[in-house]
């Protein structure tokens, strides 16, 4: 799973580390994931690159079976979590679909800063973090997926992701091998 190389303008791309989310039960613990990604977070800020700070806030309008089954959620589900170390000059987007691009002018706001490579990390492995590297592999950015720093509530569909479907849309890493190769530059 190596890295090839960190572009000269990259941009982390946390996905659904919220409040709500957390909660749920994953296929791996939650404090380590997280604790990944604010690592991840404090290093893109050091170096002055884009922190992107995605939660869902909704769903798309189509009916799915297992919405009837779903709680409604809390007043804060869908707050970022503290660790995460929000700054002022990190993009917040809130989303409504699996995917972060899916409008909300994500896609403008990296091209804005001359982005060309995004390193994603979150939850669920299956469906947020892989549809948002989707989406940013049809979109022509280099996609690094950090698979220490994300997890899914179903451990196939995590294992599938990382064995299937991320080889065919970016690198697969650490994050020992972002950072490391942060001290490199």
């Amino acid at each position: 799973m190596p890295l090839s190389r960190l572009d000269a303008h990259p941009a982390l791309l946390l996905i659904d580390l919220q409040q709500g989310i957390v909660a749920l039960p994953t296929a791996h613990p939650t404090p380590g994931v997280v604790a990944h990604a604010a690592e991840l977070a404090a290093a893109f800020r050091r170096r002055g690159w884009p922190v992107v700070l995605v939660n869902v806030v909704g769903g798309a309008p189509g009916r799915t079976d297992p919405q009837a089954a779903r709680p409604a959620p809390g007043a804060d589900w869908a707050q970022l979590l503290p660790e995460l170390g929000a700054q002022a000059q990190d993009i917040r987007i809130s989303k409504k679909t699996w995917g972060a691009f899916t409008g909300t002018g994500l896609e403008s706001a990296l091209r804005e800063r001359g982005v060309t490579q995004v390193v994603l990390a979150g939850i669920a492995t299956s469906i947020g973090v892989e549809s948002t590297a989707r989406q940013a592999h049809e979109l022509g950015f280099h996609v690094a997926l950090v698979v220490d720093a994300m997890t899914d509530l179903n451990e196939q569909a995590h294992a599938n992701s990382l064995a299937r479907i991320f080889p065919r849309l970016g690198e697969t890493c650490r994050t020992r091998d972002v950072l490391a190769l942060l001290e490199t530059l």
